[in-house]
């Protein structure tokens, strides 16, 4: 098992008041309206080898510029420039929008509301959106307030964290479900023992080689 880790949970001292403020607004989310979580799910979509920060602009860019909800592959892609593979994630956001578009309007609360383990809505979405998997599944779910302190969003920044605190050995090149699921089943485990929930360690180790609390 690894050693205490001191320095983490001083700097949660530090930062656990922003870091609750924040899932707190996750929490909220399902009362927004189906637009408002079509778009967190087009930003987790957006996310991958991409700078979050980035990612986000580009949403709301599309979202102001009113094509978002209704607009082309070829009209959403030179939003997405700040990206890596916008050609690809322009199409990923289209075909996503017509999975969740019923009667000419996004209707996807409904849909996520009849999950009531995140691990199914997370095992559905991986499956079932494209351009989403294990990562990017976890990270929409607990954007949405719905991770319920049970899914790991094991990206590169979570995984150096992980392997600096001696949960993992090393850092895979790629993750395969078996192994994500190993790996998230390790850090259950390090949550546990140094009495830090997942959705808050998760934040934690994200803005702790970040510099800053995001989404």
């Amino acid at each position: 098992m690894p050693k205490e880790p001191r320095e983490l949970l001083n700097f949660y001292k530090e930062n656990g008041e922003e870091i609750e403020e924040r899932l707190f607004e996750f929490r909220q989310m399902m009362n927004e309206s189906n637009e408002r979580i079509f778009a967190e799910l087009s930003f987790c979509l957006c996310t991958p080898q991409s700078k979050a920060t980035a990612a986000w602009t580009a949403i709301t860019s599309l979202v102001k510029n009113n094509l978002l909800y209704n607009g082309s592959v070829e009209k959403i892609k030179p939003f997405l420039n700040v990206v890596r593979f916008g050609q690809n994630k322009a199409n990923y956001i289209v075909e996503a929008r017509k999975k969740f578009m019923i009667d000419n309007r996004i209707q996807i609360k409904e849909f996520i509301q009849s999950f009531i383990d995140p691990v199914e809505l997370r095992e559905w979405l991986a499956e079932n959106v494209k351009g989403f998997g294990m990562k990017e599944s976890s990270h929409f779910i607990r954007n949405i307030g719905l991770s319920n302190n049970q899914l790991a969003i094991l990206d590169v920044h979570i995984l150096k964290k992980l392997k600096e605190y001696e949960v993992i050995e090393n850092i895979p090149v790629t993750l395969s479900k078996k192994e994500y699921l190993k790996i998230e089943n390790k850090m259950k485990e390090f949550s546990k023992q140094i009495g830090i929930s997942m959705d808050k360690l998760d934040i934690l180790f994200w803005s702790k080689e970040t510099g800053f609390v995001f989404k």
